[in-house]
């Protein structure tokens, strides 16, 4: 038996990355997994992808987080399609990088609407279902970012944002048997990664490396290093366990 067995997993911006790697971790672990993705052919042809197994479904929906009614249509779609939903990893992200002075509104309104109002919006919605059922798990993924990173003010304001919801959904829900937490991500080797290594006008594993180096297990984390502590976080091993932001990141900020 798996951990996930009979359980219903949402996992936003799943269909690469971190994402992906996230809701075949549950798939391995016997959940029925709902992959949103603003691209719904994305979700669906990544849903295809998935190692179910006991009978357990997927589905692949298009959805903008940033947006309530498509966020409701989203969650309604999940508990008419896979019959239910007990698990919200909140993971959909987008990048606009940029010092201060040339940050435009749009690139801070862009990302702070998916990255926390969309956190907002998509735990809103599920923790209906969760209370009328009294039980739950949300896990939201930050990034050590959020600790402030040069060019990426909007994104890691949003992220430390994610830190602060997360710990006032923990005071809110945990008496309705709901459990939320954040997992914070490092250097995670990604095409999100490779894009910036591209940006930066470097070859991605001389990228790689210098990113290993600056961390004390010498390597860089992979989509699945994510996976095994957001599904650890949304087991009820963890039911002791809310309002807590779990930063995985080869120990990157020790120093």
């Amino acid at each position: 038996m798996g951990r996930f067995d009979g359980r219903v997993v949402v996992v936003t911006g799943g269909a690469r990355g971190i994402g992906f790697g996230t809701a075949t971790r549950f798939a391995e672990e016997g959940a029925s997994v709902a992959i949103l993705d603003l691209d719904e052919t994305a979700a669906s042809e990544a849903a295809g992808r998935l190692p179910l197994v006991d009978g357990a479904r997927a589905a692949g929906i298009g959805a903008d987080v940033s947006n309530g009614a498509s966020v409701e249509a989203a969650v309604s779609r999940v508990v008419e399609e896979l019959g239910g939903i007990h698990v919200l990893v909140n993971n959909a992200g987008i990048t606009r990088d940029n010092l201060l002075f040339k940050m435009s509104e749009d690139d801070w309104d862009l990302v702070m609407g998916v990255h926390l109002k969309g956190v907002f919006l998509m735990t809103k919605a599920a923790q209906k279902h969760f209370v009328e059922q009294k039980y739950g798990k949300i896990v939201n993924i930050s990034s050590v970012s959020a600790l402030g990173n040069r060019g990426q003010a909007n994104y890691s304001a949003a992220k430390m944002g994610v830190q602060g919801l997360t710990r006032t959904l923990g005071i809110e829900l945990g008496p309705f048997g709901i459990n939320a937490n954040a997992v914070a991500p490092g250097f995670i080797a990604t095409e999100m990664t490779d894009a910036t290594a591209a940006r930066l006008k470097m070859d991605v594993e001389e990228f790689r490396a210098l990113s290993a180096e600056a961390n004390p297990v010498k390597r860089v984390g992979f989509p699945e290093d994510i996976a095994a502590a957001v599904a650890f976080l949304a087991s009820d091993e963890a039911s002791y366990i809310t309002g807590q932001t779990l930063y995985v990141d080869g120990g990157a900020k020790l120093g």
